[in-house]
């Protein structure tokens, strides 16, 4: 008889319990997907961001392109134009050349 009213006690201290730690599981779970949920957010915030920052250094490196490759332009017609009056600077510095007089008189 005391074994029947001691396995009924356990059984519904079991039965509590189960009860008990079911709800608290349940808890625990609302919890974690609030977190999980905040989680997704600011990596979804993350990934607009550093797409934005992938298109701002593409524009970036376009401008500096485009920078370059302006300022190579101007490079190359100042040599163009560097090379037209060298023959004229030629000559005038052999002129001068020739027709200077020499420093020691022997």
């Amino acid at each position: 008889m005391y074994f029947g009213i001691t396995g009924i006690v356990l059984s519904l201290i079991a039965t509590g319990l189960i009860i008990y730690y079911k709800k608290q599981q349940q808890i625990s779970n609302n919890l974690t997907d609030g977190d999980v949920q905040h989680l997704q957010d600011a990596l979804l915030v993350l990934q607009k961001e550093f797409t934005q920052y992938q298109v701002d250094v593409s524009r970036k490196n376009k401008e500096i392109e485009d920078i370059i490759t302006i300022k190579t332009k101007e490079q190359e017609k100042n040599l163009i134009k560097l090379n037209k009056d060298l023959p004229l600077v030629i000559r005038n510095v052999i002129g001068h050349i020739e027709f200077a007089k020499p420093l020691d008189k022997k």
